[in-house]
């Protein structure tokens, strides 16, 4: 692996931008009930890089679990061709996209498209965006979530970000990929565990806890320049970084007053103050998208249950009251749902509840699940479990229809974390 930026701390290298050893490969294990048929044409331009446009496209399309992909039978159509709409139909698609890749009078690379409902045999819009080669599978997605988008109503997530760890060998790696588990790269590799990341709001900055010290300190990464700063190194753990919606602070687990209790600290590490104060353990801490609430793991009633307070850790009530196990607590982006992991007959696994009916859905069969976490858009929800002994990571739809497996040939995957739409 190629190293950009490396620090004077012993066993430890920063690496801004380099290849991964390998890649997330991604299985479908479960569609939607109801997939919309549509239809890619192949992409006008030159081959070879048209090709490599359309594949991305079909590629994001149909590992969603939300779209059929009907043949298009090697037919070359850009966004002015005429559609047959009879044509199309008859072939079963409800919906086709055609499209180019062409030259811009600087040398950079312009991708086109537009959209056809065949049904109504109407044009739904289309979009033209500037890449390079480089960039190819970046507008590739941008058309994906564009299609998406048009026909679903919802902000498509094939643009963003996610985070895992790799362990494999001593080594651990904190990964940064593309939601289709492409174009990895290593921000951080340790001898020593990687824990817990978690993304700013603004997608620019990654939090963590990292061993190198042989304990856990959480440090604020910038992905952009490879520097980061701890934001806490107090006496004792430093654990569980869950950033404020604005951006600003971090909710942290500390023990360096005793038990394990929550805290807020300045995203620059000042201004620490404590939130809980119970006579148990207060753990895993996350703030809803708009901040009046923040969830947090409690065993103060006995077992462990997850609590709701204020965003200052006042008037904490439980909301979990099913089964003596229910753990990680992750807020869906609109506020609705939450997501965590539950024992279940000694199994662990995801779950969602709708917080106005307090009505309780697990989504999963698996029996190592942890570490949830929403996509942007809050269709589905990325967790690590483990199958043959191997950790991977697996996405799941919050209707529990659609799932995906993502795992890498060599090592262990852990801690996922969706990135946000990055604005």
């Amino acid at each position: 692996m190629r190293q950009l930026f490396r620090t004077l701390l012993c066993c430890l290298a920063l690496v801004a931008c380099g290849s991964a050893r390998a890649q997330l490969s991604i299985e479908i294990t479960g569609a939607g009930a109801n997939r919309i048929p549509v239809a890619i044409a192949d992409f006008a331009g030159e081959p070879g890089l048209a090709r490599a446009l359309t594949s991305v496209i079909r590629g994001d399309l149909e590992k969603s679990g939300l779209f059929r992909l009907v043949e298009a039978d090697g037919t070359g159509l850009n966004e002015n061709s005429s559609v047959n709409y009879a044509d199309w139909k008859g072939k079963g698609a409800d919906a086709l996209a055609v499209g180019s890749l062409g030259s811009t009078p600087d040398g950079r690379l312009e991708a086109r498209f537009r959209l056809h409902d065949t049904q109504k045999m109407v044009g739904l819009g289309g979009a033209a965006y500037v890449t390079s080669s480089a960039q190819l599978r970046a507008a590739g997605h941008r058309i994906a979530d564009a299609i998406y988008e048009k026909l679903t109503g919802e902000k498509g997530i094939f643009s963003t970000r996610i985070a895992y760890v790799v362990k494999s060998a001593g080594r651990y790696e904190l990964q940064i990929a593309d939601a289709d588990g492409q174009n990895a790269q290593a921000a951080l590799v340790s001898k020593e565990p990687i824990i817990s990341p978690a993304w700013s709001p603004d997608g620019t900055r990654v939090a963590y806890v990292s061993f190198e010290n042989k304990k856990p300190i959480i440090f604020v990464h910038s992905l952009s320049t490879g520097k980061r700063q701890a934001v806490a190194n107090f006496k004792g753990s430093n654990s569980a970084p869950a950033w404020s919606p604005d951006g600003r602070r971090l909710a942290v687990v500390l023990t360096k007053d005793g038990n394990s209790q929550i805290y807020v600290v300045g995203a620059d590490g000042s201004g620490v103050q404590r939130l809980t104060t119970s006579s148990g353990i207060d753990t895993e801490p996350r703030w809803s998208a708009d901040g009046a609430s923040l969830f947090f793991t409690s065993d103060r009633g006995g077992s462990p249950q997850i609590y709701r307070a204020g965003p200052d850790g006042s008037g904490a009530q439980r909301v979990t009251f099913d089964g003596s196990y229910n753990v990680s607590p992750r807020p869906s982006p609109d506020g609705k749902t939450l997501a965590y992991i539950t024992r279940r007959e000694g199994r662990f696994q995801l779950a969602v509840m709708d917080l106005a009916s307090r009505q309780v859905q697990v989504l999963t069969d698996s029996h190592k699940d942890e570490s949830p976490s929403f996509a942007p858009n809050g269709r589905m929800i990325l967790i690590a479990t483990e199958m043959g002994g191997r950790g991977v990571l697996s996405a799941v739809s919050t209707d529990g229809r659609i799932k995906q497996r993502l795992s890498i040939s060599a090592g262990d995957v852990r801690e996922p974390a969706w990135a946000p739409f990055i604005q």
